[in-house]
């Protein structure tokens, strides 16, 4: 195991554009991050971030135009990558297709010539600690397995290397719902047996936080915050976060402050005041400010009662979920709103931010004014 450390790293493409050297987008714009040993961090963010650039840089598939890679505080970004000890899984499998699943396994100890037994220990080895039914696998061709066992073979092949580095790219995106969840168990397990240093990148925000002891968020080659999954809900470094993490995505609204209150124009309401306790009133600067409020962010009563009124549009129950939401337009912006599964059908509401999960943005920036903090649990 190997713990990884990415030194103020910066990376362009050549292009063939007649663009200008100060007129390129960086792929990865001065990235410093530190993955602990024996950790599985989750890269996240929107097409084109970056994520998968980062991968080839740790691999040495990519070179740093600028910036060091270090393994256990060793600059590795000179050594060849078949050098580095990395083991790297792909969305699209990449097995060899004329070689069966023992094939594929071996071929990693054929390069490198070693002894007959020596493979078949190895392999042997690693269909064990693979679980029930992999030894399977190694009899049967790329073609005629499914995408699951595909990449179940595509993990084995990186393992029976014993890596520093386990590099996952996106690697059960390609899967169906009910196999994706089976495969993420999977992997899951094994990460945690065998304590291996991890990058994992995703797109589904539900499987970086299920798989990862911290989250990386970047956007346009840059990291926007490292940390653990109530780190970044609770506390999100900028307004990017706070949209980016949860699901349903955070309200958000424009106010201002005015002397302790909230004040919010709507066109078809008129104006609204909310009054704020004063903690968070006087954390704040007076003039506008954005307001971001999560669906359990709001506190939900009948209509007529105090607090901003919502015209409900519907009513979306969520049974696997055991929860509902509240849909209807404030301010002219969507709201959500959490509500109990069995909430009676109603056209309107009135709403409530429950001012200890509310959070206050820069109103034109992304400057994080106010945030609500990690609740305490216990």
């Amino acid at each position: 195991m190997a713990s990884v450390t990415l030194e103020n790293v910066l990376k362009y493409y050549e292009t063939t554009t007649l663009i200008g050297p100060e007129e390129r987008k960086p792929a990865l714009d001065h990235i410093t991050l530190d993955v602990m040993e024996g950790e599985t961090l989750s890269i996240v963010g929107p097409s084109g971030c970056g994520k998968s650039t980062l991968l080839k840089v740790v691999a040495g598939l990519e070179m740093p135009t600028e910036g060091r890679v270090l393994y256990n505080g060793y600059d590795v970004t000179p050594i060849q990558p078949q050098n580095r000890g990395v083991g790297m899984v792909f969305q699209d499998y990449a097995l060899y297709p004329t070689r069966q699943g023992e094939g594929n396994l071996r071929y990693y100890f054929e390069v490198r010539q070693t002894t007959e037994q020596e493979r078949q220990q190895r392999v042997k080895e690693t269909a064990e600690l693979m679980g029930m039914g992999f030894e399977m696998l190694l009899g049967r061709m790329p073609d005629t397995l499914s995408g699951g066992e595909k990449q179940r073979v595509g993990i084995a092949r990186c393992i029976v290397r014993d890596p520093n580095v386990f590099l996952l790219d996106e690697p059960i995106s390609n899967l169906d719902a009910k196999l994706r969840e089976r495969t993420r168990t999977e992997i899951k397990r094994l990460l945690r047996k065998f304590q291996i240093t991890t990058l994992y990148v995703t797109h589904d925000q539900q499987e970086a936080i299920f798989m990862g002891d911290r989250i990386a968020v970047m956007r346009a080659g840059r990291l926007e915050q490292v940390g653990t999954f109530d780190d970044l809900y609770y506390t999100p470094a900028n307004l990017f976060v706070a949209q980016f993490i949860g699901t349903p995505p955070i309200n958000l609204l424009t106010g201002a402050i005015d002397d302790g209150a909230l004040v919010i124009d709507d066109a078809a309401q008129g104006t609204i005041r909310l009054a704020l306790p004063d903690a968070v009133a006087e954390a704040l600067p007076g003039g506008p400010v954005r307001l971001g409020v999560r669906p359990e962010g709001w506190q939900v009563a009948p209509a007529g009662a105090p607090g901003a009124p919502l015209n409900v549009g519907h009513i979306e129950r969520l049974y696997t979920e055991r929860a509902g939401f509240v849909y209807g337009k404030l301010a002219g912006v969507l709201i959500s709103a959490l509500v109990p599964l069995d909430y009676p059908e109603v056209t309107a509401v009135s709403l409530t931010p429950d001012w200890d999960l509310v959070y206050f943005f820069d109103a034109e920036g992304e400057t994080a004014l106010h945030v609500p903090g990690v609740p305490d649990l216990f």
